[in-house]
């Protein structure tokens, strides 16, 4: 007998089984080395880098199986392509608008965007990622709050949210539909922070966590987001509290939150498993080179 589904229910779909983090700075130098993330989160060894070494940059998913590092550095719009594989590729001559401590996310299922960040002052300029990993120009800039050093992750299987980032810190958010277009400010829940990681977990959901709520002292608070992309309010955090740290989807349906500082300029490589309905896991001993300013997608 075929099972009876209820009506109105709908399956979460699972997503990419891997994760790669990569680039970032070791508190003395930039660096482009990447450490792949297994499908059980095992994080590995570091890996040569490939493209120019730089730090403050974002990552997200596209082509339902890739990946895509992008900006960061000196202002810079290179990007680097991840294979399905998780081979990074060498540089991307950039588009649109150079900026640091930006981030992005996937939407649509099989593309992503580049949002927000700083170009010597905050902005809400974005960026579309094809499902064949190209960039498009800048798209003018959202009705919301600019920003630099928020974060962003996939909820709903299709759609993405930007939130929390600022120099006068915020929480708010700003949800991303399945065709890119980036909505206005919703009003926000939990500690305002910047300098945060995301990830999408659960098939559907995501999780916003970690960051800096004074701009010195670094928190582990985290905050769930659900299938309608509703932020929680703040869930006390687990692990060594942290910033500029980051954080993939892994496993289908988990996620990781790994690197980043302690306390400048203390950097980090222990890693923070999330489970499949979003409970954060205590510190995995780190694998490979402690940096901070990373970033992270998932692949496969």
């Amino acid at each position: 007998m075929f099972p009876i589904i209820p009506a109105n229910s709908v399956a979460a779909v699972s997503g990419n089984q891997e994760g790669i983090f990569g680039f970032g700075h070791t508190g003395s130098s930039l660096v482009a080395m990447t450490n792949l993330v297994s499908n059980a989160g095992v994080v590995s060894s570091d890996t040569t880098g490939v493209g120019t070494a730089r730090g403050q940059l974002a990552a997200c998913e596209y082509g339902g199986d890739k990946g895509i590092f992008g900006y960061g550095g000196s202002y810079g719009t290179i990007t680097n392509l991840v294979s399905n594989t998780g081979v990074i590729a060498t540089d991307v001559s950039g588009v649109g608008t150079g900026r640091i401590y930006l981030s992005a996310c996937e939407y649509g299922g099989d593309k992503g965007i580049f949002g927000f960040g700083s170009r010597y002052g905050p902005t809400a300029v974005t960026n579309l990622v094809s499902n064949a990993g190209v960039v498009s120009s800048d798209q003018a800039a959202v009705t919301g709050t600019a920003r630099q050093s928020s974060a962003a992750c996939e909820y709903g299987e299709d759609k993405g949210i930007f939130g929390y980032g600022g120099e006068a810190l915020t929480a708010v958010t700003n949800l991303v539909s399945n065709a890119g277009v980036v909505a206005s400010d919703t009003t926000g829940v939990g500690t305002a922070r910047y300098r945060l990681a995301a990830c999408s977990y659960g098939g559907d959901k995501g999780i916003f966590g970690f960051g800096s709520s004074d701009g010195s002292n670094p928190t582990a608070v985290t905050n769930l987001v659900s299938n309608a992309g509703v932020v929680a309010s703040d869930t006390t955090g687990v692990g060594t509290a942290k910033w500029q740290s980051t954080a993939c989807e892994y496993g289908g349906d988990k996620g990781i939150f790994g690197f980043g500082y302690e306390t400048w300029p203390t950097t980090l490589s222990t890693t923070n498993l999330v489970s499949n309905v979003g409970v954060v896991a205590t510190d995995v001993s780190g694998v490979g080179t402690t940096r901070a300013g990373a970033e992270a997608c998932s692949f496969n």
